[in-house]
């Protein structure tokens, strides 16, 4: 092997460590989600989250935080407004403006939805042995410095 081996022989191990990864994880969320069964739509229920997160929040900044555009998020504060989830009150800093907060219906939804999907996350464990678990726990810092910004 030479010197310049290595560095493609790197790049392929990182490739193929990232692709296993990407679908270990995309593969586990979409069951979760299958499995979970909830009535919240994922667009409704990031939302949620997001406003639980950081709000409260106008239009526009949640619109921002979730990638879409103002007129998706009018859409969807509007279904979920109609089924109780968030409030919508006026913005002491701007009279045009409306905050976006979680009501107790919603906090009660995310919290039911959450247990649920741990629940679920949970049980996938159970069928793990004690190595594997012990594994999946020592990389958790590592995945979870995964969502940092750079």
């Amino acid at each position: 092997m030479t010197g310049q081996d290595t560095p493609n022989k790197q790049a392929d191990c990182l490739t193929d460590e990232a692709t296993r990864l990407r679908l270990a994880v995309g593969r586990l969320n979409r069951r979760i989600r299958i499995d979970g069964r909830e009535s919240v739509p994922p667009l409704q229920l990031s939302a949620l989250v997001t406003i639980s997160q950081f709000g409260p929040l106008r239009l526009s900044e949640l619109a921002k935080r979730e990638a879409v555009t103002a007129p998706t998020m009018s859409r969807v504060l509007g279904a979920l407004d109609e089924a109780g989830y968030v409030n919508r009150t006026p913005d002491p800093q701007d009279a045009r403006g409306v905050l976006i907060t979680l009501s107790d219906l919603g906090r009660s939804k995310l919290d039911e939805i959450a247990q649920h999907r741990t629940a679920l996350v949970a049980r996938r464990l159970e069928r793990l042995d004690t190595e594997q678990r012990a594994a999946i726990r020592a990389a958790l810092p590592a995945i979870e410095s995964l969502l940092e910004d750079e």
